[in-house]
């Protein structure tokens, strides 16, 4: 059993407390999900059940944590492995060896197990959790539903009780996403104690017991999935929680801006050696127009917008705006990417600095404020971006991107950890920056954001744009069988 009692806590150096009074218990076999919007404590209630604070994140904690027959925040992190296993939002940060047997062979090597148990170990693992394609492959080669499989399988090997996860379907699209689910349920049937940090909730129907509500740093209610069913829009608004059934969300339609501009693509294509990664050979693009750009992990996507921005050295073939040929030099000053692995693009010591770095002109006091009160990222204007959740450091970045003034802007999973309260207000600002002489690209597998936000779709498959429409009711189906799974690469 898991309980948490009145317990309060501040990190070092923060003026506030991130946990405040409180109490939580979860019993043996069940699976809870802690909702609720980015910054309300979710990932902190994890790393005090997981060791990592104190191991890890320093600070004052009063109350009491217990944890089986143990305080996680009183005894070595190897003691609390045996029991509790995590998965974290980016696997990677968790691997340990570049090899996908080695990695999930770790942590029974750790705990000093016979080399015969541990092989017997790995090959059930293997079965149980359908990973024989991924034996013996190398880690920076695997998707990032892969990658997390074999997260899975480094802890079920070591057979903990308590298995915690924090954001586990930010990064993955939805087939990746569909088989985190059935590695749930399978944990479920065997007894396991799950403990979910998540705001996507539609993939957790039948393995959720209770959703527990948290705001500012306190618990505040318990849900069953099915009464968040019956919640309206403007509830999930203002909880941050996303709605259980995201195809019934109605699209939102916003006229683009009128423009006579488009980018026009001919011949445009990318090969690595024989290999062809990328083949268009004709595409045209309006300006004022927001393109949501879908496929299944390993399409090309992030490759077919690299190669408009000009980033690709053998990029091959002409790209035009506005009857105008741009080679890669120009495309790259004119072009800025929000990542999706934003740590790589957060380089200063404060939020304010971080927004103004890539601005073009000298910009106000006014207009920095303005951006940072609509993201809602104002009372972190003078934090150190690292020191932010992963939501927060993603509205950073997208704050960076409106002051850049850049022609064409690409977004790589804006929303990815966020909650569905900023995930509108993200929707909102994207809306915002549609002009007759911008062409706006958002990678994205949220299929919230493209009913909030985008114009047209672009799908990718195999390098190849396999089709490109319009955003309407007459096309809405095809992008709901597309995320059913019925849509063919």
């Amino acid at each position: 059993m898991i309980e948490l009692k009145n317990v309060t806590f501040r990190y070092s150096g923060q003026k506030t407390d991130t946990l405040s009074d409180c109490s939580l218990t979860v019993q043996d076999g069940e699976c809870v999900l802690l909702c609720g919007k980015s910054g309300c404590g979710k990932t902190t209630v994890t790393r005090l059940l997981n060791g990592m604070i104190p191991e890890f994140y320093d600070g004052d904690v009063k109350g009491t944590v217990t944890v089986g027959d143990i305080d996680p925040t009183d005894v070595p992190m190897y003691e609390i492995s045996k029991r509790v296993g995590t998965v974290f939002q980016n696997p990677r940060t968790q691997f340990y060896t570049v090899n996908t047997t080695s990695e999930i062979a770790f942590g029974c090597e750790n705990h000093g197990f016979p080399p015969e148990i541990i092989r017997k170990r790995v090959d059930d693992a293997a079965e149980k959790l359908n990973l024989s394609p991924l034996l013996d492959r190398n880690i920076f080669n695997l998707s990032g539903g892969e990658k997390q499989k074999i997260a899975f399988a480094g802890i079920y090997v070591v057979d903990p009780d308590i298995y915690i996860l924090d954001e586990p379907s930010s990064n993955l699209d939805y087939f990746a996403i569909r088989e985190l689910r059935g590695v749930l349920l399978f944990l479920k049937s065997i007894g396991k104690t799950i403990v979910i940090a998540e705001h996507r909730v539609w993939y957790l129907e039948g393995i959720a017991d209770r959703a527990v509500y948290m705001e500012n740093g306190r618990i505040m209610q318990d849900y069953t999935l099915q009464e968040l069913h019956k919640m309206t829009l403007n509830w999930h608004m203002l909880t941050g929680i996303r709605p259980v059934e995201p195809a019934l969300l109605p699209l939102q339609c916003h006229p683009p801006a009128a423009s006579d501009e488009q980018m026009e693509l001919s011949h445009f294509s990318l090969s690595y050696g024989k290999h062809n990664v990328l083949n268009i050979p004709q595409a045209v693009f309006p300006a004022g127009q927001i393109f949501a750009v879908i496929g299944k992990n390993g399409a090309g996507k992030s490759t077919f917008v690299s190669a408009l921005c000009g980033l690709l050295k053998h990029q091959r073939g002409k790209l035009m705006l506005g009857g105008k040929a741009y080679g890669r030099s120009a495309r790259i000053a004119m072009s800025y990417i929000v990542m999706q692995e934003v740590n790589h693009q957060l380089f200063t010591d404060s939020v304010a600095e971080e927004v103004l770095l890539g601005a073009q002109d000298e910009c106000g006091g006014k207009e920095l404020a303005g951006i940072l009160e609509q993201l809602d990222i104002s009372a972190l204007r003078d934090r150190h971006p690292m020191t932010l959740s992963g939501g927060q450091k993603q509205r950073v970045a997208i704050a960076s991107a409106l002051f850049c003034k850049k022609k064409i802007l690409i977004f790589d999973e804006p929303t990815s950890g966020m909650d569905f309260t900023h995930m509108m207000q993200t929707a909102e600002l994207l809306r915002s920056l549609r002009s007759k002489d911008r062409y706006i690209f958002v990678i994205t597998h949220d299929y919230e954001l493209i009913l909030s936000a985008c114009d047209a779709v672009v799908r990718i498959g195999d390098g190849q744009i396999a089709e490109q429409y319009p955003l309407n009711e007459n096309n809405l189906q095809r992008l709901r069988d597309f995320y059913a799974g019925r849509g063919t690469d």
